[in-house]
């Protein structure tokens, strides 16, 4: 695959590299590659927060030891940012200046030469304000820069035998929030607890919308008559977690649906 060997010049090319990782197939091919070409001069992490649902971090830790690469685990704090927890439509730089903090500091500090991310070329145009934040600290896109769409890097994954190849995109869990409804670690885990238990139901790609006392779920159209199938289960379950209302949004999941209401 030429671009794959286009990113591999690429990373290659650097000194040394920390890779801003997920466990997402975006930064899972990132740290793959650079991994491969680098070494032990690449240094894949992943930072923990209350945003991140547990079963994520969980997959994220499998994926690296699945593709063969270590990853450093670290503590973010974007909820101790006010302006994060008032959940803006900006929210995401917020987070993401709180990640680069760190990962540039880890860079500073160990003498390693480049912070990279996960971005594609797919992620131009959309309301991604978290790309701002890693053009302010200097991170770099490989993906983006070897002219990698969301299609070349599943195709590139695949033909690298990464296990996530086909993972369904996992964005944090603060983006099941409407804008404006304030984000606390409760309400976080009561969203995570929700997905973990429709994903025990055999859901894989989903989402759970908070709206405070309804928890709106959306999914693919092929999936909508399984809901219906399970709806008592899934309405009991639900509401054990504390939501009042259970509702099944009729339009099919789309990633970034929240964002709708933004004039951009």
């Amino acid at each position: 695959m030429e671009r794959l060997d286009s990113l591999r010049q690429l990373i290659g090319g650097l000194p040394s590299a920390v890779v801003a990782y997920s466990g997402g197939v975006d930064s899972t091919l990132v740290a793959a590659v650079a991994h491969a070409v680098l070494g032990p001069r690449a240094v894949a992490v992943l930072a923990v927060s209350e945003s991140l649902a547990a079963d994520d971090e969980a997959s994220a830790a499998e994926t690296a030891r699945a593709a063969g690469f270590p990853v450093r685990t670290i503590r973010t704090h974007e909820l101790d940012r006010g302006d994060y927890a008032k959940n803006p439509p900006n929210r995401c730089w917020f987070c993401k200046s709180e990640l680069y903090d760190e990962l540039v500091e880890i860079a500073r500090r160990e003498g390693i030469a480049a912070v990279l991310d996960g971005q594609n070329l797919d992620d131009v145009g959309d309301w991604r304000p978290g790309a701002r934040a890693a053009t302010e600290h200097a991170v770099r896109s490989p993906l983006r820069e070897a002219g990698f769409t969301k299609a070349d890097v599943r195709a590139a994954a695949r033909e690298l035998g990464l296990p996530n190849w086909d993972k369904p995109a996992a964005p944090c869990l603060s983006s099941r929030f409407p804008y404006g409804t304030a984000i606390t670690p409760e309400k976080l885990k009561q969203v995570g607890d929700a997905e973990a238990f429709l994903r025990r139901l055999g859901f894989r790609e989903f989402r759970v919308r908070h709206h405070e006392a309804v928890a709106r779920i959306e999914v693919g159209a092929g999936d909508m008559p399984r809901v219906l199938e399970q709806r008592d289960a899934i309405a009991r379950g639900l509401r054990d977690l504390g939501y009042t209302w259970v509702s099944l949004e009729l339009e099919p999941l789309r990633s970034g649906s929240m964002n709708r209401v933004l004039k951009t």
